[in-house]
């Protein structure tokens, strides 16, 4: 069954947070939280690993309360279940959307198109595991009988993003095989790759559902012809592999049949990573890892189907962001991660939100008159703070913040973590609090500016206002980033549900593609 179309503009309550707005414009940060000690107890949800505190949002208890009327007006807990039990909820496309049973341990089946989904997941996941073992052992060798010691994997978009921020991510736990990612079209782009490799020693992992994507199947030929210069065509089988559906064009290629990793209708490619997409990951990290990794958001799946709304992280996000978006007229949404080792993370989330929610057209075939997906941007503390945090504290717009921090450095320096958090803390601080008039002037007084109080005051006063919620995580592992990921793939779910539009499908990139090749025929 596909999802129910509302029009969330015409439920009561969205008539209910318009009126409600229109008496909140004048909340206070400052005042909300000295009028409530308990504020910021009674805002936060702890959940495993996780601790994220909203307390610094422009809401009070009926703002939450009105949002959360509006998540059942669009009958969120029956999309919710509909998403989980492989409904075609991705209708334009006619497909289910189960990125989610990928990394599911449950025995009860999943069926599509009457049939059990999990056997054949299972049976991937051992065969991810055993060509992994190999590899990683030294036991799968090149043509010349040399242990394999890189990786290049070869993608674009989300086969592309998921596996490049989760080897990032997760450097800490690498192991000795080095990882290597070709993704634009750009040929200068493959040769900085190929000059750093040895295709005696490297194993090449095309991903593509349809083998035909341009960018990837160019360079995926690219680069078989570089091999073929120092290889046979039988040496192929050693070096390349491929995750696709497309068999037929893949032993075309040249690669052999038993180095094919499926890959199905109902994995859309910006939730791909969890599939054989991320074969990569596995190569890289060992499966183990990477089995935690799936563990890790098979978690918050559970969380997010199960917990009350109110105590649900990504429900709570996702109306966090509507309010905003749709009531505040805020246009982006920032996320900042004090860990370098999330410096992938932006852009990774970006194309989930942008391209998922990036809609004019609702689940009815209408143009909404309504806002949609949000613009989402960010990078990593602390070196924002340096770059474009002077827009976000005394600029004229209001961007509501996610910042990502961890209680434990990996590598056990605490004298760095300790500054690193404290500028973590600082930021929010500073946002929601601001600094008044008569605290610059005593900043002032004290320095010794008297002479330039006048001049200098007007610059020295911070607003605040500015809202950010905080996500604490206990330490950066596999299962916690697995947790992570699942939690903004669901916040992207939840928002498609409350705007009415279909967030599964991408007809909005394929138009400038079809142009190109016109372009490349003419």
């Amino acid at each position: 069954m596909a999802l129910n179309s509302i029009n969330p503009t015409k439920t009561e309550a969205w008539r209910t947070l318009e009126n409600h707005y229109k008496d909140t414009q004048q909340f206070n940060l400052r005042k909300l939280f000295q009028e409530n000690n308990q504020r910021q107890k009674q805002l936060t949800i702890q959940f495993d690993d996780f601790k994220v505190d909203f307390s610094k949002n422009l809401i009070s208890q009926e703002t939450i309360g009105n949002l959360l009327s509006l998540a059942d007006a669009v009958d969120l807990k029956e999309a919710i279940e509909k998403y989980f039990s492989g409904d075609m909820i991705n209708v334009t496309e006619k497909r289910s959307v189960l990125h989610t049973a990928l990394r599911s341990n449950s025995e009860d089946p999943i069926l599509v198109d009457g049939k059990d989904i999990k056997p054949q997941i299972k049976t991937t996941l051992r065969k991810i595991k055993t060509f992994s073992g190999k590899v990683i052992s030294g036991k799968w060798r090149g043509y010349s009988d040399k242990q394999i010691t890189d990786i290049v994997n070869i993608g674009i978009g989300g086969s592309d993003f998921g596996p490049r921020m989760v080897i990032e991510s997760l450097k800490y736990y690498k192991n000795k095989l080095k990882t290597h990612f070709i993704s634009n079209i750009d040929g200068d782009h493959v040769y900085e790759v190929l000059k750093n490799i040895n295709p005696e020693t490297t194993i090449f992992v095309i991903v593509s559902k349809t083998f035909t994507t341009q960018e990837t199947i160019t360079n995926a030929n690219t680069i078989r012809d570089w091999f073929l210069n120092s290889a046979t065509v039988f040496d192929i089988a050693k070096h390349f592999v491929a995750v696709s559906t497309n068999t037929k064009a893949v032993i075309n290629f040249g690669i052999d049949k038993k180095n094919i990793f499926p890959i199905w209708d109902w994995v859309g490619g910006r939730f791909s990573l969890w599939s054989a997409v991320g074969i990569t990951v596995s190569l890289a990290l060992g499966f183990d890892k990477f089995k935690e990794l799936l563990d890790g958001a098979e978690k918050m799946d559970i969380h997010y189907r199960t917990a009350p709304f109110e105590e649900n992280i990504p429900v709570v996000l996702s109306l966090l962001s509507i309010w905003y978006n749709n009531f505040l007229n805020c246009e982006s949404e920032a996320i900042f991660s004090y860990t370098h080792y999330l410096k992938y993370l932006p852009e990774y989330l970006q194309q989930a939100f942008m391209e998922s929610n990036g809609k004019e057209v609702d689940r009815n075939g209408e143009k909404v008159d309504y806002q949609t997906g949000t613009i989402v941007w960010g990078s990593v503390g602390t070196n924002m703070q340096h770059s474009f945090m002077q827009l976000l504290h005394q600029g004229t717009k209001i961007i509501p913040s996610d910042f990502i921090g961890f209680e434990k450095p990996l590598h056990g320096d605490e004298e760095h973590h300790k500054k690193l958090m404290a500028n973590f803390y600082g930021q929010i601080e500073a946002l929601a609090f601001g600094k008044t008039i008569e605290e610059a002037h005593l900043d002032l007084k004290m320095a010794g500016h008297i002479d330039a109080m006048a001049r200098l005051l007007p610059y020295k006063v911070f607003s605040g206002n500015k809202p950010s919620t905080s996500l604490i995580i206990k330490k950066l592992t596999p299962k916690n980033l697995g947790m992570l990921i699942s939690m903004y793939e669901h916040k992207v779910f939840t928002q498609g549900v409350l705007w009415n539009i279909y967030s599964f499908d991408q007809y909005g990139v394929e138009l400038g593609k079809e142009l190109a090749k016109k372009m490349l025929i003419n």
